[in-house]
C-alpha cells in the first residue's frame, strides 16, 4: 500500500496511530524533510515580515494572516498542522511538533523557546515507534510565557495565562494564571 500526503493527514485529523515503519509514518517523514527545508530557509538570513508570512503559509499550506508576526528561529516538524489565527505572534526560538495539530486563536502571544508537542511514542516498548497524535488548541488571547512546554492533547481556554517555565499536562480554563511543573491555576485573571 502506498500513502499520500492527504492519507496522512486525514489519520492525524482523526486521532490514528501512525505505526512505525508504516506507509504512513514514511510519507511523514518525507513531509517532515520538507518542513525542515523551509524553516531552514525562514532561520536563515534576514527575512523581513512579508517574507516569513510567505514561508509560514508555504509550510503550513495555508494562508497566514497579515497580522501574524513571528522571530525566527523557530522549528517544526511538519508544518501543516499548524492553524495561526489573526494577530499572533510568536517570539524566537519556539518548536511546534504539529502532527497533532496545533491552532493558535486570534490574539495569542506565544513566548521565547515555548515548545508544543502533539506527538506521544507508544509506551509498550515493542510499539514504541507507534506515534500517538492529539491536537494542542489555544484559544483567543492567550498568552504563552517564555520556555513553556505543553503536551499532546491541551487545550487552554481564552485569556488564560501560562507562566514562564511551566509544563503544561492537562486543559487550562478560560481566564485564569497557571504556573509550575505540572501547570496548576494560580489565580483568575483579572480583566482591566
Amino acid at each position: 500500500m502506498t500513502a499520500t500526503i492527504d492519507d496522512l493527514l486525514a489519520a492525524l485529523r482523526a486521532g490514528k496511530t501512525i505505526t512505525g515503519g508504516s506507509p504512513l509514518h514514511e510519507v511523514m517523514h518525507r513531509a517532515s524533510q520538507e518542513a525542515m527545508l523551509v524553516t531552514a530557509e525562514l532561520n536563515g538570513p534576514y527575512q523581513p515580515p512579508e517574507r516569513v508570512r510567505e514561508l509560514l503559509s508555504r509550510l503550513t499550506g495555508a494562508p497566514v494572516d497579515d497580522s501574524v508576526t513571528l522571530f525566527p528561529p523557530f522549528t517544526a516538524d511538519f508544518g501543516r498542522g499548524i492553524r495561526l489565527g489573526k494577530r499572533v505572534f510568536v517570539n524566537s526560538g519556539c518548536r511546534f511538533q504539529d502532527q497533532g495539530g496545533v491552532t493558535i486563536g486570534d490574539d495569542c502571544l506565544v513566548g521565547h523557546n515555548a515548545v508544543l508537542a502533539t506527538l506521544n511514542h507508544d509506551l509498550d516498548p515493542s510499539r514504541r515507534t507507534d506515534l500517538h497524535p492529539a491536537p494542542i488548541v489555544l484559544g483567543r488571547n492567550v498568552w504563552v510565557g517564555a520556555n513553556v512546554t505543553i503536551l499532546p492533547g491541551v487545550t487552554v481556554g481564552d485569556d488564560a495565562v501560562i507562566g514562564a517555565g511551566s509544563l503544561v499536562t492537562k486543559d487550562v480554563p478560560s481566564g485564569v494564571v497557571v504556573v509550575g511543573s505540572p501547570a496548576r491555576v494560580v489565580r483568575s485573571v483579572q480583566p482591566g
